[in-house]
């Protein structure tokens, strides 16, 4: 069977510009990887950001870099549902109103975003400057750990408006199939907030050190930068689609139309904060060792997100052009050709470290108790990492398809047997090996559970 376009993939009714309408007729897998390509390599950048801040902050001593571990689950909560969540409804509803050829319709969606996104970060800049010091109480932060904690928070999520605002917008480019710029501007960002971060953060070139704040000043700065630069970018017409703020008028059904995708998807990146912190608890009455082996194995995995991200999301305006176009054949195609490759690719890495782990846990520790914690880790979640790879593809699928539900109930079975499987095996004193096969189970059941709601949900009206 071939990958190419099938012969019912016509292009959409009414005046859609030709670089979108191809979206509906190219090849889908060469398709797929042109856009793909670009978001890797911004998502390669952001994951460069977080290791070079890594590093600031280690020579700043082990309290910043204790208090950094505290407020990391909220940071990267805010870009999950900002970027993957919230953004893919966007860029959902924008391509689904493209596909079906009504350019108005979406140019009214993208000022409708916007405003989600202003408000998406001021909710995460109220929480946390109101609740954060609580937040970090309540996960065990203390004395100078707890104010280093809150000094880096409330820089932080003070510019929690920029970070929803450049996702948002991002993610309204990237719903007319332009994946360049919204890569090139992440990509900006990661540099200047890297340059920036270490300026202030180490003190460097004769400015006075600011510690933590100082790092988190960068990206406030970067994201600040990006945002008015994307709202230049979209105000002057140059993107496919321009906001005319003069014309805009509140309308309840295109808030609901990216909410209905949006704000159901948020319910994922919150489930997977909450497994992390569930199972990162669990695992600490193992031990030190076995802690600190999982940590290095959750490392590899969090460096493969950019790959299933890549692919998923460029898969979301290609399914949602061909779903406003009519055409729920293609867009299945695309599902799974995006999560083939994502599976493959992801699953390959996964193969490989399971059967020989020492090619990456080498690379962090030569301890033995934590080299054997991260060996039994890889051959037992090793395997299943390809089932990863495909859920999380499929979940934005989904989105493009505005039928979310079922992938976020498979990341609830997730979250579900990783806390009460690993409550049990606690409880039961099991050895570590069963946690992390407990791991890869969880991983089988979200990847079979999302292709079965992919399979029996129906697309399209």
């Amino acid at each position: 069977m071939t990958i190419d376009a099938p012969v019912d993939a016509v292009p959409p009714r009414g005046p859609v510009a030709s670089s979108i309408t191809s979206l509906l007729t190219a090849p889908i897998l060469p398709t797929l990887l042109r856009l793909a390509i670009p978001n890797m390599i911004a998502m390669v950048g952001s994951t460069l950001v977080a290791i070079a801040e890594t590093s600031y902050i280690g020579r700043l001593g082990t309290i910043p870099l204790a208090a950094i571990a505290l407020v990391f689950p909220f940071a990267m909560l805010t870009q999950m549902m900002s970027a993957g969540a919230m953004g893919g409804g966007v860029s959902s509803a924008i391509s689904r109103a493209l596909g079906a050829g009504d350019r108005d319709r979406a140019a009214t969606l993208a000022l409708h975003a916007a405003i989600i996104g202003l408000c998406g970060g001021l909710f995460f800049t109220v929480m946390m400057l109101g609740f954060g010091r609580w937040f970090f109480t309540l996960l065990g932060g203390r004395d100078r750990v707890l104010e280093e904690a809150c000094g880096y928070s409330q820089v932080l999520f003070s510019g929690a408006v920029a970070i929803w605002l450049v996702n948002t917008l991002a993610s309204v480019i990237r719903g007319t199939g332009d994946m360049r710029l919204p890569s090139m501007i992440l990509i900006g960002a990661s540099v200047l907030q890297i340059v920036l971060g270490g300026t202030l953060g180490l003190g460097l070139f004769g400015v006075p050190q600011f510690g933590i704040p100082g790092v988190a000043s960068g990206q406030l700065i970067a994201f600040s930068c990006a945002a008015v630069f994307l709202l230049w970018y979209l105000w002057s017409g140059r993107s496919r689609l321009q906001l005319d703020f003069r014309a805009f008028r509140f309308e309840r059904a295109m808030f609901l139309d990216i909410l209905k995708v949006g704000a159901v998807a948020c319910l994922s990146p919150l489930q997977t904060v909450l497994t992390i912190l569930i199972f990162t608890k669990i695992l600490a009455t193992f031990g030190t060792e076995v802690l600190a082996g999982y940590g290095i194995g959750s490392r590899l995995e969090f460096l493969l997100i950019p790959i299933t991200f890549a692919f998923g999301i460029a898969s979301v305006p290609m399914v949602g052009l061909a779903i406003g176009a009519g055409h729920p054949r293609r867009a299945r195609r695309v599902a799974w050709t995006a999560a083939a490759a994502s599976g493959l690719t992801v699953g390959l890495i996964g193969l490989v470290v399971a059967l020989d782990p020492a090619l990456w846990v080498a690379l962090f520790t030569q301890d033995p108790g934590v080299t054997a914690a991260a060996h039994s880790y890889f051959r037992w979640a090793g395997p299943a990492f390809v089932f990863f790879g495909m859920g999380v593809s499929l979940y934005f699928s989904s989105q493009g398809a505005a039928r979310v539900g079922g992938p976020v109930l498979a990341s609830t079975a997730r979250l579900l047997i990783v806390a009460i499987g690993g409550i049990g095996l606690m409880t039961a004193q099991a050895p570590a090996w069963t946690l992390f096969a407990l791991v890869g189970g969880a991983m089988v059941v979200f990847g079979l559970s999302t292709a079965a709601s992919v399979a029996l949900v129906r697309w399209g009206k």
